[in-house]
């Protein structure tokens, strides 16, 4: 990418409606733009980001059996009502609004009950199970505050996966996979040492979910952490007779604030039951379908992401996340600057190395902080010092130390990271 032609800009300004370092870093960059409060349009450059987080999640659940699919967002009235989650007084989150017909519809907050009245076509016997089902899908809910940039929006992606299964035991097994499963997609991302296991409410269907909470003064909750057993404890059900359910020590946990990226959740039999998604069992009785629910909240962990890793210069995005593996700057309208770092752009990318290339006519001093602003892990600098040489300056963005480097070193060592 070339950033003389790439739909991007950056700002040394800190947008003043903005609180939340992850939005003013995001939208200083140039990687999303604030459309109203919780809502931001993700540009090339976060989406790529974005793009990078779900293909890791990806693998993931396709590595448990997972399908990709995506529904609608428009859910019907009457399904909700099924379940008793269309009264605004039991879920106030909705956003609400009618068909030209007058048919009340809602703007989907979540998928359960809409993907569990599908399976009903496609689920009769115990030979259609197991079903494992998830999509990525923009959520829409109508929070009262939104002051936490993409960490809480009124509108983001989410991926949401299903589990169907014939018995208690299997969903177990598929549940504690999950939790495996997600706990590799952190580690993948960079949150892997800052994010825990964690019991929450199970809310009406059962006695514990877990969630997985990312510690960050930046969080809206408040959990209590057993570092050395690798588990916490959200606030809302820290007592005692929890925490000898757990085999937990008051007198060791540590109280830290932190931000939920995913969660899990049995339903057991439960929505089934209430929205008649039925199998035939091996003796042809009729038994309902077991549900598990698993979502992390996609655009979430790029804003949890900005939030621990920045530096007073900018972000620092994991390589694995970030938009690009080399910031390439080019110094000075000299010839043989642009023809070396014109070369050195074309046999990066015929790598396989993704290139930000700032060949911009700008000052290099905003070469230096643009990319420093944009958080790429590594930065190439060719000039007519390093032309002399036939070398380059190499700079990893966590260090201060350079180094000088001929082209197939270069290749080589960022090609091995």
């Amino acid at each position: 990418m070339r950033l003389s032609e790439l739909f991007t800009k950056t700002s040394k300004t800190v947008p003043a409606d903005e609180t939340a370092k992850n939005a003013q870093l995001l939208i200083q960059a140039g990687f999303v733009h604030k459309e109203m409060a919780g809502v931001y349009a993700y540009l090339p450059l976060g989406l790529k980001v974005i793009e990078n987080i779900k293909q890791i999640i990806r693998e993931e659940m396709n590595g448990l059996g997972g399908q990709e699919f995506i529904m609608t967002s428009l859910q019907r009235k009457e399904l909700w009502e099924k379940t008793d989650r269309w009264d605004d007084n039991k879920v106030d989150i909705w956003f609400k609004s009618k068909l030209k017909n007058g048919t009340d519809v809602g703007l989907a907050w979540s998928h359960e009950e809409q993907i569990t009245e599908m399976m009903r076509n496609y689920i009769s016997s115990y030979r259609d199970l197991p079903a494992y089902v998830y999509q990525f899908q923009t959520k829409l809910r109508n929070e009262i505050r939104s002051k936490s940039g993409i960490m809480r929006g009124r509108e983001f992606l989410m991926k949401d996966m299903y589990s169907y299964t014939t018995s208690d035991a299997t969903h177990q097994k598929f549940y504690d996979e999950s939790i495996k499963a997600y706990q590799r997609v952190f580690e993948r991302i960079g949150l892997g040492k800052q994010t825990y296991l964690t019991f929450a409410s199970g809310g009406d269907f059962t006695q514990f979910s877990h969630e997985f909470q990312t510690i960050t003064d930046a969080g809206e909750d408040v959990i209590y952490l057993d570092r050395s057993k690798k588990l916490a404890v959200n606030q809302e059900v820290l007592t005692s007779e929890v925490l000898e359910q757990l085999g937990l020590k008051r007198d060791d946990l540590e109280e830290v604030k932190a931000a939920e990226v995913g969660n899990i959740f049995s339903f057991g039999g439960a929505k089934s039951e209430q929205l008649g998604l039925y199998f035939d069992d091996e003796a042809g009785h009729s038994r309902p379908v077991i549900l598990g629910s698993y979502g992390i909240g996609v655009s979430r962990l790029m804003g949890v992401i900005a939030e621990c890793f920045a530096d007073d210069k900018g972000l620092v995005w994991p390589e694995a996340v970030a938009p690009a593996k080399v910031y390439l700057i080019s110094l000075g309208n000299d010839p043989n600057v642009v023809k070396a770092a014109d070369e050195l752009y074309k046999r990066l990318t015929e790598s396989e190395i993704a290139v930000l290339y700032d060949d911009r006519d700008v000052r290099a001093g905003q070469k230096f902080a643009d990319g420093d602003l944009t958080g790429v892990p590594y930065r190439i600098v060719v000039s007519d010092k390093t032309t002399l040489t036939k070398k380059h300056e190499l700079k990893p963005r966590t260090s201060d130390k350079t180094s000088l480097i001929d082209t197939n070193s270069i290749v080589k060592s960022l090609t091995d990271k």
